[in-house]
């Protein structure tokens, strides 16, 4: 079946808690509690949580959408606050990628990539110069995936999961 990508809507919002639930946990390091994943999942990633992303002006949902939902990304259009990211950023102005993610059912096949290319023209369309990243030092996979996708490493920063501090790459490249 042909998927395309496009931006979210609020009807969106419950496909895309269902999404999360199946792809946030396959970022976690194998450390990580699943009481921990599950506190993230209900204290981030609710349809109640993306009913309040998809209404915040700063903020773009990609999906891609297929007979189902294959994937999303999330860009915050926003000045980073964390100053473990904020020092380590050397692009500005620079629009968050706080979320990118396939359903593993999908994973080699391209998706990523064409959910990347999206992303990357909506953070120019949003007047980004450059757009950066955190993601988890354990996730080689991930990690692989944003170099090959021309990303690079600036800095390090740590990210609450739950009751466990998680140490993350913060990634940054320009926009296309």
């Amino acid at each position: 079946m042909a998927s395309s990508i496009r931006k979210a809507t609020a009807d969106d919002a419950g496909a895309l808690a269902a999404l999360a639930a199946v792809t946030f946990p396959l970022a976690c390091p194998p450390s990580a509690s699943p009481d921990d994943i599950a506190a993230h999942l209900a204290n981030t990633l609710s349809e109640r949580h993306f009913q309040d992303y998809l209404a915040d002006p700063d903020t773009t949902i990609l999906v891609i959408d297929g007979g189902g939902l294959r994937g999303y990304s999330l860009l915050v259009n926003r000045p980073a606050e964390d100053p473990d990211v904020v020092s380590a950023l050397g692009i500005m102005p620079s629009v968050e990628l706080s979320k990118c993610y396939v359903h593993p059912e999908h994973h080699g096949l391209g998706a990523a990539s064409e959910l990347m290319h999206a992303s990357l023209r909506a953070a120019a369309e949003a007047g980004g110069r450059g757009v950066w990243l955190g993601v988890n030092s354990q996730n080689a996979r991930a990690i692989r995936f944003y170099e090959k996708s021309g990303f690079r490493k600036v800095g390090t920063k740590s990210f609450r999961l739950g009751s466990a501090v998680e140490h993350d790459f913060v990634l940054e490249r320009e926009v296309p």
